[in-house]
């Protein structure tokens, strides 16, 4: 095997990603176990997680389920303390994230509220614990902040989000300046349109389809379309990227559409 490929390998390392009882979190974890990391799912409720680290486990992996809730500062310090049984985080995946539906002049403050403490609040609570676990123990590291397209765009309905991750852009490139003195690298991953459990029936509508001809590529992402950039941002191989913002959206960004 070529040392280029093997660059993308996480053996031995230690990564956590939140929010990772469903979805891309789950997916996340199932990819970066089979490239050889130990892997810590993070969620609210650690029971759900058990069937995430039962797979990963089965599969010959190592993982562990911990309890957090993003928009808490006590709990986000409580799940590193758990984690350091393992030791500092290798690489964090800062996958937590929450939307609500409804038009601009229907949405309410506690709308905003809950999708900015969950995706923004949340996002830098544990990136920067996740840097200060990294610097005390002397070691580098990687921080992938999943973002959307939506940090980049907009769309009806989405409002609060939209402002959200376009925040977790901004928290990502902030984060790269500073911590590049200390070996850590922080980026940001774009998806565009992922089919997911939660989406597909709404995808596969007749009203998706109205949203998937306005993509260039005429087609949603498969959750297997992030593997690759993810692999790329965890592992040594995007060794020299930081306050990067990678998107996997079929062109959509650079559509007018």
């Amino acid at each position: 095997m070529s040392s280029a490929i093997n660059s993308f390998r996480l053996d031995g390392r230690i990564v956590l990603i939140t929010g990772a009882s469903s979805g891309l979190g789950m997916h996340f974890a199932s990819l970066l176990a089979t490239a050889g990391a130990r892997v810590a799912v993070a969620a609210r409720r650690a029971d759900k997680l058990l069937s995430v680290v039962d797979s990963i486990t089965r599969a010959g992996g190592e993982a562990r389920a911990l309890s957090l809730d993003v928009t808490d500062g006590a709990s986000v310090r409580q799940c590193f303390d758990e984690l350091a049984s393992w030791g500092a985080p290798d690489v964090l995946v800062n996958n937590a994230g929450v939307t609500v539906t409804r038009p601009l002049l229907e949405q309410t403050e506690a709308d905003f509220d809950s999708v900015l403490d969950t995706n923004l609040k949340g996002n830098w609570l544990v990136a920067t614990e996740a840097a200060r676990r990294m610097v005390a123990a002397g070691q580098g590291g990687s921080i992938i902040n999943v973002a959307s397209i939506l940090g980049e765009r907009v769309a009806g309905g989405v409002a609060p989000y939209a402002i959200s991750k376009a925040g977790v852009i901004q928290t990502t490139k902030a984060m790269a300046l500073e911590l590049a003195r200390h070996r850590i690298r922080v980026n940001a991953l774009l998806p565009g349109y992922v089919v997911t459990d939660l989406n597909r029936d709404f995808l596969h509508s007749d009203a998706g389809d109205k949203l998937r001809v306005r993509i260039p590529s005429r087609r949603f992402g498969e959750m297997t379309d992030l593997d690759g950039p993810l692999l790329l941002l965890a592992s040594d191989a995007g060794a020299a990227m930081s306050g990067s913002t990678v998107a996997v959206d079929g062109a959509h960004l650079v559509s007018s559409l």
